[in-house]
């Protein structure tokens, strides 16, 4: 006698991500509670489930859903306005002027809705945020019902958002107990970068985190610029700092970390902290190449990140994927370094553990949440396929994802997004906020 569950999945592949390497022909996927029951093959599936809902997926392969390290997901309210420009004067010049006349929360809200909605169409069903109205933020990513870590961002001066370090603490902290029971939705401490945060604030970030057991997100070593200047400031390297205030520790997630010596690859893997590589804003912004082979040598985590949409300008880690291999291979002249399967790792399962979810997301596993993400590999530009795994990393691109599921509840349906929001609202929340800017 079959069993009753709520979901079955058969699809031409299964890529698990644990164990490595691990690469399933016509097998099925059992989701029951929102939550992954077994993966075997199809007509053993067929034979032992009946599910209140199948999908049949002949030509696809069924991966974990993508984590996104590192996002500003606001910020795709300003893809495009300041393009061309190093990462200074792109900040300088243009970021934090438009961020001073329009960041308010419904700015926040709107335009991670704008956000949420291209993540999850591009099999991202977790994110790793950082930006102002924290609160705003959470608001977008439930409504739209997505995985995400929201950052109560820390800064040492006033902005629109909050006053001073103890303004942005207050408001983090409130942020944080309203979702503090939320299933999908929690939060992290995020001071901003060791240029934009004091001794005082760095150390005020560390006992937060420890109190409240949050992750520690923070932008680090992004340019040759702000080692040079942090050297002239303080008398040592941006991560030596961080460490003698205590801020490096499993719950550290550094973002870019493109400009490490010796040292650095030291205290990080000392520290078993982890880095969110974005390697297209490192390249749009010309910051440099991450050296991600010596950081995995070193048994750091590096997770993949895609930054935000004004510097990046795609939150798509199908393209992240693809430039993370391929610069590892030109920055080390080894064909080697950075294989698929490890490409595919960064975007799933190494997320998941930097943010310490890795025991509910980012493998195919039994007893994890059933966050699911399906790729279509039928089309002639597809074909033929001899290696799935490599066609993720080097053929395949977001428009290929076909399904998205989250929880085992289906957010992507041939390629359609199913959302508590429509496109047509979408379209109008994105012209209405090109006009205040415009204005």
């Amino acid at each position: 006698m079959s069993e009753a569950i709520d979901l079955l999945i058969h699809a031409r592949w299964v890529v698990p991500v644990a164990p490595a390497g691990a690469v399933y022909e016509n097998h099925s996927v059992v989701v029951d509670g929102g939550r992954i029951r077994a993966v075997l093959p199809q007509a053993a599936a067929r034979a032992q489930f009946e599910a209140a809902s199948v999908t049949e997926l002949p030509d696809h392969v069924l991966i974990p859903g993508l984590v996104n390290l590192h996002v500003h997901a606001a910020m795709n309210l300003m893809r495009g306005i300041a393009d061309d420009l190093p990462l200074m004067r792109w900040l300088q010049e243009a970021i934090w002027p438009a961020e001073t006349r329009h960041v308010s929360a419904d700015f926040v809200r709107d335009g991670s809705l704008l956000a949420a909605a291209e993540m999850l169409r591009g099999g991202i069903t977790t994110c790793n945020d950082m930006y102002f109205h924290p609160e705003a933020a959470a608001e977008a990513f439930d409504r739209v019902g997505m995985r995400a870590v929201v950052g109560a961002i820390l800064l040492d001066f006033p902005t629109p958002y909050a006053s001073d370090i103890d303004d942005y603490v207050r408001k983090g902290l409130a942020a944080r107990d309203r979702w503090r029971r939320h299933p999908r939705i929690r939060f992290s401490v995020a001071p901003h970068a060791p240029y934009t945060v004091s001794d005082a604030g760095l150390e005020r970030a560390v006992a937060l985190a420890d109190e409240l057991g949050l992750s520690l997100h923070m932008h680090v070593h992004e340019t040759a610029g702000e080692i040079a200047d942090a050297i002239a400031a303080h008398g040592m390297r941006p991560l030596a700092r961080l460490a003698r205030l205590g801020v490096l520790g499993r719950n550290f997630i550094g973002v870019h970390a493109v400009h490490l010596d010796a040292s650095d690859l030291e205290l990080l893997a000392r520290h078993a902290c982890s880095v969110a590589h974005c390697p297209t804003s490192n390249m749009k912004l010309a910051s440099g190449i991450a050296p991600v082979p010596g950081l995995l040598a070193a048994d750091v985590r590096v997770g993949l990140g895609t930054d935000s949409a004004a510097s990046n300008n795609r939150l798509d880690l199908f393209q992240e994927m693809r430039h993370a291999a391929l610069l590892a291979k030109v920055g080390t002249l080894d064909a080697t370094a950075v294989p698929a399967h490890a490409a595919l790792r960064m975007a799933t399962l190494a997320g998941a553990e930097a943010l310490e979810l890795d025991a509910q997301i980012g493998s195919i596993t039994p007893g994890k949440q059933a966050d699911l993400c399906a790729v279509d590999l039928g089309e002639l530009f597809s074909r033929p396929c001899f290696d799935p795994v490599s066609h993720l990393v080097y053929v395949a691109g977001r428009e290929q994802v076909s399904h998205v599921w989250i929880d085992g509840e289906v957010r992507v349906a041939k390629g359609v997004t199913l959302l508590q929001i429509r496109d047509t609202e979408l379209l109008r929340i994105s012209a209405l906020w090109q006009t205040r800017f415009a204005s």
